[in-house]
């Protein structure tokens, strides 16, 4: 299975890329940042990774998870590998990239599981596309649209 959700934030983006970066990279907070996100425990930090037990509702379906995150802010990356849960060997990766009136974010995700014609199936058809795609997806939007709040465009 391999999904990819993206969305763009507008604002100038030297500005805004250091802030989406800091949501998306700060774990910890993403309970009272995304409503759909129930729960998050951090169980180990570092300055470059942190490990934790996810837990969030897909239109009122419980989903958890446990992943390690790894943060490169250097490239604007961050990564996550799922160690625990019905995800567990998923590969996730945060890209952000600068354009001329915006950032550009990216989450790209990759599970392939061991199970010869139902692994595939069920990755991609149940995981992928009822879960992930829209988790990423609301996660994308919230994050947008609190960016966008704390750094209105200025009209002349």
């Amino acid at each position: 299975m391999h999904t990819v959700n993206e969305i763009f934030i507008e604002g100038d983006a030297d500005i805004i890329c250091p802030r989406i970066f800091q949501l998306a990279a700060d774990i910890q907070d993403w309970p009272t940042l995304l409503p759909h996100y129930r729960y998050l425990h951090v169980l180990e930090r570092s300055e470059t990774h942190k490990v934790a037990d996810f837990g969030a509702s897909r239109d009122g379906f419980p989903v958890k998870w446990k992943a390690k995150q790894e943060v490169f802010p250097e490239t604007n990356r961050i990564t996550f590998l799922h160690t625990g849960g019905v995800t567990k060997g998923m590969w996730v990766e945060w890209r952000l990239e600068k354009r001329e009136n915006g950032v550009s974010v990216e989450i790209d995700h990759e599970l392939n599981y061991p199970i010869p014609v139902i692994g595939g199936f069920f990755a991609k058809h149940v995981v992928g596309r009822l879960f992930v795609e829209n988790i990423a997806t609301k996660t994308l939007r919230c994050i947008k649209a609190k960016v966008e709040s704390e750094f209105p465009k200025c009209v002349i």
